[in-house]
């Protein structure tokens, strides 16, 4: 379901890799799976996508990463909400659907995936809350009116008692800056294309120093 009473604000003329825009609790991706495939270069697994227009935390979503045993891109769908490899259950994923770049480095949650399991996430809009007087007005922020771009993530494995296995995926965020009237966090992106998907296969630098 969509917000209602929604603003559609669209983001010009920005440095992807020297800047950054407002992070949210939600996002959209409008696009099916086979056209995510394409501008990534990435190989599908069994996974399967439909357009999704109000994406929430502990669902399921879109990763683009690459396969650890080649250098190959594949497309997988996650739960959004990490859950570290060595936590002892999965009760907290909600609220790690983000992490602050400025310290995942340092932070046993986030230190091993910053180094060894980044990916991508793909979106073509995301929604942030602004409160004005007593009410919250929803606005939905899209670059150069729906253009696909990618949210710069990280992943993890985890595995319960029952010894299945949990992926797990979460956002990079840093300090608001020019949008920051409306939120005080935002999220670190890339463009959907070619330089997107040639970042990821990179070992350094890592996201954070983007």
């Amino acid at each position: 379901m969509i917000p209602t009473r929604l603003t559609f604000i669209t983001l010009r003329r920005i440095d992807f890799f020297g800047h950054t825009i407002y992070m949210c609790g939600r996002y959209r991706l409008s696009r099916k799976k086979q056209i995510l495939e394409e501008p990534f270069a990435a190989i599908s697994d069994d996974a399967d996508w439909s357009p999704r227009y109000n994406i929430a935390p502990t669902q399921l979503v879109p990763v683009i990463r690459r396969n650890l045993r080649s250098v190959s891109r594949e497309f997988s769908l996650i739960r959004w909400g990490l859950v570290p490899s060595w936590a002892k259950d999965s009760s907290k994923a909600a609220a790690m659907i983000n992490a602050r770049s400025e310290t995942a480095s340092i932070k046993p949650a986030f230190s091993d995936a910053l180094k060894f399991r980044r990916c991508l996430i793909p979106g073509d809009g995301f929604y942030e809350w602004q409160k004005v007087n007593k009410a919250k007005q929803p606005h939905c922020f899209e670059v150069n009116r729906g253009e696909l771009f990618a949210f710069a993530g990280l992943w993890d494995t985890w595995t319960g008692p029952s010894g299945k296995a949990l992926e797990t995926c979460t956002i990079l965020t840093t300090t608001a800056n020019v949008l920051s009237a409306v939120h005080g966090r935002i999220a670190r992106l890339f463009r959907g294309t070619f330089d997107a998907r040639n970042r990821l296969v990179q070992e350094r630098p890592p996201f954070v120093h983007l």
